[in-house]
């Protein structure tokens, strides 16, 4: 028993602490699937070894493979690699060597894989392997020991010596080649572990060495052939590991022959020296015939006809080639009598020359030969010309080379030739113009669209300027149709644009496009106005564009003449032409409508002319008042004449009700209304113009003086009064013409001549004498009449408005010449609208019959006539009375107050004094009254 509570025991997984055993379950697995494997010395070995544990404590792996001899099983088995409990890895005495060159190793792929790995197998590796792992665990002491070591199952492993001998074959397609055509021969080595073994391959042809290909693959060339591989006519190269290639690109007839491959291997003994092992194979006899040419040329165009301008292409197609080609083209007139012009030729190398004739064209690009392919030639004639017109002939000719370098030679095989007829036809027999509308009839603001047909279509080397002229409307045009045009603007052949010295709209609505074909050229004018009207016409002039950049006219073309005509719009201005009838009073608000249905346009505008026309019928109708479309007001004539001006308004309640407004109506007003209105619009140059006017319905109107209602009280009565008494007249107005009225009231008395007086006959009614008068502006004195008596403050009439309809007139201190029969005469005035006053209406009251008494004086009379004296009997004595009433009551009241003091003591009753009762009426006195004297108004 240790210190620290541990001891071992020899038992199997056991450990004992304190005395108490502790048993550590074996978890170890060691599993490596049991095969039999089958290599060849020289080959690669992998085995894969599973090592796992579930073991709770702190334990080490140590994986080792080991490996048992077949022969006997009693021999120890022999360590190939161990991967220690310290992570060491480490190898058997045998295979130390082998470990350090990397030929033998031990990975660790994942957490419980081990994969041995043997390089380069020897026989001696032959046997039975097994994977075997042992868990080790550390003691208190720090001691190892191993709990527990298992195998895997063995792994048979049989290795096969090596065959050091190899064979050759030489393989090719066919053996009887043409000249020109490529030839490969394969050489290919048949032995074991070709990579592993160190060939170089030999090709000999006729005796003679072609290339050699060592370990290294590098080729290195015989001297006849090192100017054929570097002109890429010959290929030496190495395939794969055990085939090697040589390919000759273009046989010659020289080519043929014997061809043998040769193979050499270097092997290194054992004491370090190097042995050569050469075999050869069979010869291959290859045969090359004379080439001899069958080739086939084929000319085709894209057009048999080309049209002026454009391009010609000719494509000159060469079948069955087998060596270099060259090419001539050449030019013969349609006819065929001419000689041959030669165009331009190709070389073999490809260069291309060009003929004197035709040189200074191509140096512009007009003419151009190209090599598409090695059998594919063509022809390109830019901007043809009439005289291109012909026969074109391409004749391709054969080559083979012969001898090598320095000394190489071009054979002729063969040639082949084709022809091909061009047609070129002349755009100015095409040419063309011609212009057209839809819409040769247009309204303001409207669009129109012009259109310019040129044929044929557009060419860029013989390209089309067009030019839109215009001739305004109401110029005159010559015999020719010319006139004074103006060019509007210009398609140039360049394909800008450039505007002429006239612009139609200003500039801003016209536009002008052309078609991709560059065949239709349009001009489009939007809100067509009155500029726009007149002749259009479209000239164009073909160009062509020569060789070196300059340019020639061909031809010119006008078109025909397009008149358009730009229209006012159609008016659409309806006016209601409702007759009407309307009766106002003076002083009224006369309002007449103009009301507008519909109108052309919503940018419509209006201007409105007020019209009357006299009640009379005999005089012409005078303009009242013009409003402008821009709201400006223009009186006429008869507004300055009836002084209209303050009192006619014009008013615009919306943009289609305009009111004419007359305040305080005269009857002179009266007369036949309506509007004129004019409906105006604004043409595309902002020029505005009337388009239609239209007159409205007729309103009759009828100012008249207001309706006479004026009526005064007609009852008659009697009034008898004492002389020296009051008579009160009155004067009732029960109905009148007019709120606004304003009277003048007057008396009138009729004077009772005296009963001894008799009326002679014939003799003249004697007139009314006016008695009072107050006129419609409240002066006394300024009525229809003048009073005898004139007013003052000590005048006998008291005039009094109790109301606006009742008067009355007071005559104070009757007289007996105050008897008579009195009337009020009342006339009715009204303010006309110019302010001045005028009499509407006059009429009487009834009559009231006044009888003044005479009296005889008494002395009741003669006191109560007389003020002062009156005031002096009955006024004054009272208050000198009472006085003295007073006094006495104050003495007998302090009589009776010291006599109470005497008497009460014995008992003795008070005396009372009743104070007499005092009235008085009397009998002459009236209520004080207002009074108003004439010159005053209550």
């Amino acid at each position: 028993m240790k210190g620290d509570g541990w001891s071992s025991c020899k038992g199997y997984g056991e450990k004992i602490r304190g005395g108490e055993t502790v048993i550590i379950a074996d978890s170890l697995t060691v599993t490596a699937p049991a095969q039999t494997l089958s290599k060849v010395e020289g080959d690669t070995l992998q085995l894969t070894c599973e090592v796992s544990r579930t073991t709770m404590q702190h334990t080490h792996l140590s994986v080792g493979w080991y490996l048992r001899s077949p022969e006997d099983a009693t021999a120890p088995p022999q360590e190939l690699v161990t991967l220690s409990r310290d992570f060491v890895l480490r190898s058997g005495g045998p295979y130390r060597q082998r470990m350090a060159a990397g030929d033998l190793r031990l990975d660790k792929t994942s957490a419980t894989a081990y994969r041995l790995t043997i390089h380069k197998l020897q026989p001696v590796d032959q046997g039975l392997l097994y994977c075997q792992a042992a868990e080790w665990i550390q003691d208190s002491d720090d001691s190892w020991f191993a709990m527990t070591r298992k195998q895997s199952d063995k792994t048979q492993l049989r290795i096969q010596p090596t065959d050091r001998d190899f064979s050759i074959q030489v393989s090719t397609e066919r053996r009887s080649f043409t000249a020109g055509e490529p030839l490969e021969l394969r050489c290919t080595i048949e032995a074991q572990n070709v990579p592993e073994r160190f060939f170089s391959v030999s090709w000999v042809f006729s005796s003679s060495p072609v290339a050699v290909v060592g370990p290294s693959t590098v080729p290195i060339l015989g001297p006849d052939y090192v100017a054929r591989e570097a002109a890429g006519h010959m290929t030496v190269r190495k395939e794969s590991t055990n085939v090697h290639l040589l390919k000759l690109q273009h046989l010659r007839p020289e080519d043929a022959g014997k061809y043998i491959c040769r193979v050499t291997e270097r092997e290194k003994t054992p004491t370090g020296d190097f042995i050569d092992r050469s075999k050869r194979s069979r010869n291959v006899q290859i045969t090359v015939q004379p080439l001899k040419s069958n080739i086939t040329v084929l000319l085709s165009s894209n057009s048999s006809e080309v049209l002026e301008g454009n391009v010609m292409q000719l494509t000159c197609l060469v079948h069955s080639t087998t060596g270099p080609l060259s090419v001539v083209w050449q030019w013969i007139d349609k006819q065929g009598t001419g000689p041959a012009q030669e165009v331009a030729s190709v070389d073999r190398e490809g260069t291309i020359w060009h003929s004197p004739g035709y040189k200074e064209r191509s140096s512009y690009g007009e003419i151009r030969v190209e090599k598409v392919q090695p059998d594919t030639f063509s022809l390109s004639v830019y901007n043809a010309l009439p005289g291109d017109e012909g026969q074109y002939r391409c004749t391709a000719t054969e080559w083979f080379q012969t001898g090598t370098e320095p000394e190489l030679n071009w054979e002729k095989i063969g040639d082949k030739s084709s022809t091909k007829t061009i047609t070129v036809k002349t755009v100015e027999s095409s040419f063309m113009v011609s212009a057209s509308s839809r819409t040769p009839s247009v309204t303001f603001g409207d669009s129109f669209d012009l259109l310019c047909l040129v044929k044929p279509r557009h060419n860029p080397r013989v390209p089309t300027s067009v030019t839109w002229r215009f001739m305004p409307a109401g110029t005159e045009a010559d015999d020719e149709g010319q006139g004074d045009f103006k060019d509007l603007v210009t398609f140039t052949r360049e394909g800008t644009l450039q505007w002429g010295e006239q612009l139609l709209g200003l500039g801003t609505r016209t536009t002008v496009d052309r078609s991709h074909s560059n065949t239709n050229f349009r001009l489009s004018v939007t809100r067509a106005g009155r500029r726009e009207a007149g002749k259009y016409q479209c000239t164009a002039i073909l160009w062509r564009k020569n060789y070196d950049n300059s340019w020639s006219r061909v031809a010119n073309r006008t078109s025909n003449l397009l008149g358009i005509s730009v229209l006012q719009p159609e008016s659409k201005l309806r006016v209601h032409k409702t007759n009407q009838s309307q009766v106002y009073l003076e002083d009224s608000r006369v309002r007449i409508n103009c009301s507008i249905a519909s109108q052309t346009s919503q940018d419509s505008q209006h201007a409105v002319l007020w019209y009357v026309r006299r009640a009379t019928g005999s005089e012409a109708d005078e303009l009242l008042l013009r409003i402008e479309r821009t709201g400006a007001f223009e009186y006429g004539a008869y507004a300055d004449e009836e002084r209209l001006r303050r009192r006619v308004q014009a008013e615009r309640l919306s943009p289609r009700l305009y009111v004419l407004t007359l305040n305080r109506a005269e009857s002179s007003d009266s007369g036949t209304y309506y509007c004129l209105v004019e409906e105006w619009l604004s043409d595309p140059d902002g020029a505005w113009y009337r388009l239609s006017r239209e007159a409205s319905g007729f309103t009759q109107v009828l100012v008249r003086q207001p309706e006479i209602r004026l009526q005064v009280e007609e009852m008659e009565s009697n009034i008898t009064v004492s002389e020296s008494g009051s008579i009160r007249l009155g004067c009732s107005i029960p109905s009148q013409s007019s709120r606004d009225s304003r009277f003048s009231v007057s008396w009138y008395v009729e004077r009772n001549e005296d009963e001894d007086e008799e009326e002679q006959p014939g003799e003249e009614e004697r007139e009314p004498e006016c008695v009072f008068s107050i006129g419609h502006d409240a002066v006394f004195g300024n009525g229809n009449c003048s009073p005898r008596e004139e007013a003052g403050p000590n005048s006998r009439l008291q005039f009094e408005r109790m109301t606006s309809d009742q008067y009355s007139l007071t005559i104070q201190e009757a007289r007996p010449t105050d008897t008579g029969r009195y009337y009020c005469h009342v006339e009715e005035w009204l303010l006309n609208p110019r302010n001045a006053w005028y009499r509407l209406a006059t009429n009487n009251s009834g009559f009231t019959i006044v009888n003044v008494l005479q009296q005889v004086s008494t002395l009741q009379s003669v006191v109560c006539s007389n003020d002062s004296l009156f005031y002096f009997i009955f006024f004054y004595p009272f208050p000198i009375f009472g006085i003295l009433l007073i006094a006495v009551l104050l003495v007998r009241y302090k009589s009776r107050n010291n006599s109470k003091s005497q008497e009460g003591k014995n008992g003795a009753p008070l005396l009372w004094i009743k104070e007499p009762h005092l009235s008085y009426s009397p009998t002459c006195l009236d209520p004080p009254a207002l009074s108003l004297h004439p010159g005053s108004v209550d």
